[in-house]
């Protein structure tokens, strides 16, 4: 793939892509006729999902409205608490919110969000932005955690800069009302193949989609883009030993629901699944090219090795990221996990800022060549040197990363 053909793709695709919309369905389609046009064969796959339309979200500070977007699947009507300022989710901060709304420093997984129940709260406000950005954009955010039984309150989202008026503001008197509509809507996965000499596959992975607010050129058109030269790569090199197969997964910004729809509808292949290899946010103008090993010590040295062959700096880490490799990782298939994590003043995500201006064509191309030339020789390889186990030290941050394990 030449930087001509990777500025196309940037400039057909670097749009607001999100679950279960029309653009996460035109990108899907996309990136299989891609696929098509290098000779393999190509398929978009659905998977439902629910959804909610959040049709009416106001919230007002002592009776003064302060712009927010309501969260999806949170508790519709309205109700008027005191707020409460809480920078940590931990037992002191949390002695005396019974009854009132909170206002958190900080996203929160299943096992803060229980506390938060336990504590008795009646509704949160999170925030996003930040107080120098000249924007006010706020993004849409989902309570998913319903879905696993959890009970509803209420919840909004502001801007970092109301945020800080709030707080500002002491202990006002809130109040939030919220309307919406629930079903059930399809997402989007997109499944190529490259068949190998031997019935097991190394199976890729990269996530299609973006957040409400963002472009998604870095997080994660880059990683789209790594895998289609990928395939391109094994194509010329074809038959290879191991198969190929491709996953440009929907949803991930939901919880990484493109990945477990995958496991879910292939669980009987599962098996013949030697490795993962991930591709999450690569390209960027600055920052170092990491690779978090869902593997054994050997894999680490194995990448460590590779990295000075091929005078590619790498820092590689034995441990998660958080992407769709955990879920392969879950399944006892070790994995690879790519990154380019430039520092947060250059490059950031989940906003209007992800627009493509701090990539870098030349450094996708140099990354994504890196990447498809160690799978080029992986799947070429008499036996796969990533051994197929999971250590303890990866499986126990994959359950709490998954929220099997309380943290």
């Amino acid at each position: 793939m030449n930087q001509r053909q990777i500025r196309r793709i940037i400039s057909d695709l670097g749009h607001i892509r999100v679950s279960c919309s029309k653009e996460e369905e035109y990108t899907a389609g996309y990136l299989a006729e891609e696929c098509r046009k290098l000779g393999i064969k190509a398929q978009v796959e659905t998977f439902e999902l629910p959804v909610s339309e959040v049709t009416k979200a106001v919230l007002t500070a002592d009776g003064k409205r302060i712009p927010c977007t309501g969260y999806q699947f949170s508790k519709s009507g309205s109700i008027t608490a005191p707020l409460v300022y809480v920078p940590a989710i931990d037992p002191v901060c949390l002695k005396d919110v019974k009854g009132k709304i909170v206002l958190l420093d900080n996203w929160f997984k299943k096992p803060q969000y229980e506390e938060l129940l336990k504590a008795g709260i009646a509704g949160f406000i999170t925030y996003d932005g930040d107080v120098k950005w000249k924007d006010r954009d706020i993004d849409t955010r989902e309570l998913r955690y319903v879905h696993d039984g959890l009970d509803r309150v209420f919840g909004a989202n502001v801007n970092a800069k109301d945020a800080v008026k709030l707080v500002e503001m002491g202990s006002p008197m809130i109040h939030i009302e919220i309307e919406q509509t629930e079903g059930k809507a399809d997402s989007f996965n997109t499944v190529a193949e490259i068949p190998g000499t031997t019935d097991e596959w190394i199976v890729l992975s990269a996530h299609l989609d973006s957040r409400p607010t963002a472009p998604g050129v870095w997080d994660n058109l880059t990683g789209c883009i790594t895998l289609l030269e990928t395939l391109e790569t094994a194509v010329r090199t074809a038959p290879n030993r191991y198969g190929i197969k491709a996953l440009f997964c929907g949803s991930e910004e939901r919880g990484l629901q493109g990945a477990r729809a995958f496991v879910r509808d292939h669980e009987s292949e599962l098996e013949k699944f030697r490795l993962n290899v991930n591709v999450d946010m690569i390209g960027s103008t600055m920052g170092q090219l990491m690779c978090m090993v869902n593997g054994n010590d050997d894999a680490c040295a194995y990448m460590r090795n590779y990295s000075k062959e091929t005078g590619m700096s790498v820092k590689v880490l034995n441990q998660v990221m958080s992407s769709d490799s955990t879920i392969f990782a879950d399944k006892d298939i070790p994995a690879l996990a790519f990154g380019n994590m430039a520092p947060r003043n250059q490059n950031v995500i989940h906003c209007r800022y992800d627009d493509g201006s701090t990539v870098s064509v030349p450094r996708i191309k140099e990354h994504a060549g890196f990447i498809a030339g160690l799978t080029a020789r992986l799947m070429n390889s008499y036996e796969c040197p990533i051994e197929r186990t999971i250590p303890a030290n990866i499986r126990e941050e994959l359950d709490k990363y998954l929220n099997k394990k309380k943290q």
